[in-house]
């Protein structure tokens, strides 16, 4: 088990000392921390999830903020991307220090992509996008994923691989390229959705165990989430107060959480773990339903991403079943 901390544990003590020391040096940071308990206790269920599973910590902090806390989407997005940083890479270093496996592939490729799909996401769809929308959006598409990995998942006896092919072809890259394009823009919107939008491609397109999945995911999750903070923090300076002042009370909470939940999840069966994500999806889509109150036609526009998301999500499977069946793929 010591061993498994080789990583974590360095990067634990920096954190702690500089959030110590930040105190000391201001007082009144330590009242801020305080008024701002919600955040902190919103993050003990999101970073553990966000360790656990393909959904990042924003992926509860997103829809709790703007649906429940009322705090603008930007400041909510700017706020993921912080808490990830620490909590996503804890879990990261606790998965390679445990020596969890992982598809480092699925991790390297999507990236590069993934990068530049958040870079056009913030200056191009991000502002077109207003905010009732955005909330919607967000969970309709995670449910839309939901479905399609439920009914991969009806067969509990369906064949998994451990990895992707040993030679990756160039429709291999292409695919991979593409899912982390997709995810990038996704995550440039909500703070998170690279890692499940892979998830997505490496369970239901190349069968991959959920148990291997689910790690790659969260590393993924943690080079995009600190590139994101990074370029709002440094090179946009959006980062403002209301996320700052969020990210202090959290912080403390996702440094042990989040390590916890990939050391719990990795020793759930790939279907406990597929469960996990059913319920986290449905909570999220009646969740924002019951809060926004939404109007006829944001429920259609509800609809329409539930329906050509599933859509799609079904295609992929079916068409994966008829080149798993050819003898020749």
């Amino acid at each position: 088990m010591i061993r498994s901390l080789r990583f974590y544990a360095p990067f634990a003590f920096v954190v702690c000392i500089a959030w110590i020391v930040a105190m000391i040096a201001d007082p009144s940071l330590f009242q801020t921390v305080v008024q701002h308990w919600p955040a902190a206790l919103t993050m003990v269920a999101g970073s553990f999830i966000g360790g656990a599973s393909a959904e990042g910590g924003g992926a509860v902090a997103f829809p709790v903020f703007t649906l429940i806390l009322n705090i603008p989407p930007d400041s909510a997005r700017n706020f993921s991307f912080a808490i990830q940083s620490v909590g996503m890479v804890s879990a990261s270093l606790l998965i390679a220090g445990k020596g969890i496996r992982i598809e480092p592939r699925a991790v390297i490729v999507p990236s590069i992509a993934a990068i530049a799909g958040l870079v056009l996401g913030t200056h191009v769809v991000v502002p077109a996008i207003e905010p009732v929308t955005t909330k919607l959006f967000f969970v309709s598409l995670w449910m839309a994923f939901g479905v399609g990995l439920w009914r991969s998942n009806r067969n509990t006896s369906r064949s998994v691989v451990p990895a992707l092919p040993a030679r990756l072809s160039p429709s291999d890259l292409l695919i991979l390229l593409v899912a982390g394009f997709c995810g990038g823009v996704v995550t440039s919107i909500f703070g998170n959705g690279v890692d499940l939008l892979t998830f997505c491609v490496l369970t239901l397109w190349y069968r991959m165990d959920e148990r291997v999945a689910t790690p790659t995911s969260v590393v993924l999750m943690s080079v995009l989430t600190v590139t994101g903070f990074f370029y709002h923090r440094v090179v946009l300076d959006d980062f403002g107060t209301i996320e700052f002042n969020n990210w202090l009370a959290a912080m403390p909470v996702v440094l042990v959480f989040a390590p916890l939940g990939a050391l719990v999840i990795s020793s759930w069966t790939r279907h406990a773990i597929a469960r996990l994500l059913y319920v986290i999806m449905i909570v999220q889509l009646i969740g924002a339903i019951y809060v926004l109150g939404p109007s006829p036609g944001h429920l259609l526009f509800s609809a329409i991403v539930l329906v050509v998301g599933s859509a799609v999500m079904v295609a992929i499977d079916m068409a994966r079943q008829r080149l798993s069946s050819n003898p020749n793929r």
